[in-house]
């Protein structure tokens, strides 16, 4: 079941641990994708750009293509001897709302992009240039970071990195999300209250079946 645009808006309460956990422990892409600002949280449905190394044409075209809301996801193979992404680009997604992107590759003028308060996720900062002159696709199927990435598909990033939700089963991960949300706040005062994680999650009686004492 897909979640309309104000459920969506939800998955910003909840960190990508709790989400991939809800995810059925998948969907998280290559650790080496990290956000440029460390604070910084990105929400959105999947615009997806298949990239040619080093050329940054159907990037520019893909801007245009998304709607507000939207996260573009950029698939460049892991390419990172050059920046392909950079601060004018980063204004013009701003300018129309895009609420980030994600590359799987290389960006740069990332103080600058930071400043702006632009959420980008990527691979590597590599201030060098690019090409023009080729062309790549738009909201086809993509693999980014080791995952593949279907346009639409929830995308949800925080510090710990990017986790990918397949637009159909949305609404049931975040419902569960909520779920183990509040659970883990009841595990937590338990904590305070002088339980160990062995009682409260059984491990005990785990480490006792496996003979250890």
């Amino acid at each position: 079941m897909k979640v309309t645009d104000e459920q969506l808006k939800e998955f910003y309460n909840y960190s990508t641990g709790n989400i991939c956990d809800c995810n059925g422990k998948v969907g998280n892409m290559d650790p080496a994708i990290k956000p440029i600002d460390p604070k910084c949280k990105l929400v959105g449905r999947a615009v997806t750009v298949q990239c040619n190394p080093r050329d940054n044409l159907i990037m520019h075209k893909a801007i245009y293509e998304a709607k507000p809301g939207d996260v573009i996801v950029y698939s460049i193979g892991g390419y990172v001897g050059a920046g392909p992404f950079g601060d004018i680009m980063a204004c013009a997604c701003q300018e129309r709302g895009i609420a980030g992107v994600v590359i799987d590759g290389a960006c740069r003028d990332a103080e600058d992009m930071q400043e702006m308060g632009f959420p980008v996720f990527c691979r590597a900062l590599n201030p060098g240039g690019t090409l023009k002159e080729s062309i790549g696709t738009i909201n086809k199927p993509i693999v980014c970071g080791g995952i593949v990435v279907n346009p639409g598909d929830i995308i949800v990033g925080d510090r710990d990195g990017v986790v990918v939700v397949p637009a159909e089963k949305a609404y049931e991960v975040l419902e569960k999300t909520k779920a183990l949300a509040a659970k883990e706040m009841e595990i937590k005062e338990l904590l305070k209250a002088g339980k160990t994680t062995l009682e409260i999650y059984g491990f005990d009686k785990i480490l006792e079946q496996k003979g250890y004492d």
